[in-house]
């Protein structure tokens, strides 16, 4: 059987996948990308929302950015809702399609090849290369490569056949394009009912288009037809046929990113923020770390579990506190029931914290432990005298 041999095979063409192979062949790598997919941009659940940080950080494509993000309004259990706003730009909503489509493109203009509707199957470890087993056409087809990264996003099979375990917390979540002549702004609804353990959305898109979706820690379709069907979408949205898309989320770095000629990025090492199911900017810089790793790995002909720890350690380093931190707030957000969130919010909203805490340096949209303990630092009596009542035994919703 003939192999179609390269020096890096990226198993997955999302955001994470495509801009690692850019990275690597901008090195003067050869660099191919498989994808189950007829096509990069399809069929994705994502409400495409991405931080000035990573806009600036990753040289994104102003073509892909369908409105500018400076306020959002956010929506109580009891209907009453708090709106906050800036007077800089914190996030942009780009068209997610159009997004990934843009990088694929890059990184084919810097010479990766894309096999589309290729399903990697496995992956092999023969003496110095990678074997890396495909179906495509009805028919098995090998590849062959000095190094494999695996980009699949939340498709995980290919981890226990690997060994590098398995995610122990998940979230589902669930989204569909809706017409809509009214949403002028992103907001957000936190309602145990509506969303449990995590919350819905509305953000609006291009002219007469949003995407409404939600985060459950189960039934998250179910819970999105109810939310659609619910007095706050109802008249606001509507669509003829609504396709909902959805799409695990890990709320927990995998144990093992690496393995001999291995390294795993993206949402597949669980590179992802618990506290929103983000994962484009994290994804992102796991993908930066991967290629200079790689880089320098390939340079050296060195591709050892060991030598190749080294990604898994950088980007530890880099984001596994805040994963770490985020998953923490996301539990104590899970005990609450929605009197108490309601408590937690007017405790937020009184007077100026929360704008303080907006305009504030230690605001980030990506690194929300800042934020956060920010926030404690700003009353100091709230972790003593307000946290406690935030956390009894049983919800009451």
């Amino acid at each position: 059987m003939s192999y179609k041999s390269y020096e890096v095979i990226v198993v997955g063409a999302g955001p994470a996948g495509s801009y690692a192979a850019c990275e690597l062949a901008s090195a003067g790598h050869s660099v191919a990308v498989l994808d189950q997919k007829s096509a990069a941009g399809l069929d994705i659940c994502c409400t495409g929302i991405i931080s000035s940080e990573c806009f600036e950080a990753f040289d994104i494509s102003p073509e892909v950015i369908v409105r500018k993000v400076n306020s959002a309004s956010f929506f109580l259990p009891s209907g009453k809702s708090t709106r906050l706003s800036s007077e800089k730009v914190n996030a942009y909503i780009v068209d997610r399609s159009r997004f990934d489509r843009a990088i694929a493109n890059k990184a084919q203009a810097r010479g990766v090849t894309y096999y589309f509707s290729t399903d990697c199957t496995d992956v092999n470890i023969n003496g110095n290369k990678a074997l890396v087993e495909t179906w495509c056409n009805n028919s098995k087809q090998i590849f062959c490569a000095r190094a494999v990264i695996i980009a699949t996003g939340q498709a995980l099979r290919l981890h226990h056949k690997l060994g590098l375990g398995k995610f122990k917390h998940f979230a589902i979540g669930a989204q569909a394009e809706m017409d809509t002549a009214n949403l002028d702004e992103v907001e957000v609804y936190f309602n145990q009912q509506i969303a449990p353990n995590f919350f819905a959305w509305l953000v609006p898109t291009s002219p007469g288009k949003a995407l409404a979706g939600l985060i459950s820690s189960s039934h998250a379709k179910l819970h999105l037809e109810q939310f659609l069907l619910s007095p706050l979408c109802k008249g606001r949205l509507t669509a003829t046929d609504i396709n909902i898309r959805q799409k695990t989320i890990p709320l927990c770095a995998l144990p093992h990113s690496v393995r001999e000629r291995i390294l795993v990025i993206g949402d597949a090492a669980g590179q992802v923020k618990p506290t929103t199911g983000g994962g484009i900017y994290l994804g992102n810089l796991g993908a930066q770390i991967a290629s200079d790793v790689l880089k320098e790995a390939l340079d050296k002909d060195t591709l050892s579990a060991s030598y190749l720890a080294q990604y898994q350690k950088r980007w530890k380093a880099k984001m596994g506190r805040e994963i770490s931190f985020g998953y923490w707030i996301r539990w104590i957000y899970s005990k609450l029931s929605n009197q108490q969130i309601e408590k937690l919010f007017n405790k937020v909203t009184s007077g100026d914290m929360a704008t303080v805490l907006l305009n504030s340096p230690n605001f980030s949209f990506d690194w929300h432990s800042k934020l956060f303990l920010s926030g404690l630092r700003y009353n100091i009596s709230y972790p003593i005298h307000k946290i406690s009542c935030l956390l009894p035994g049983e919800k009451n919703n």
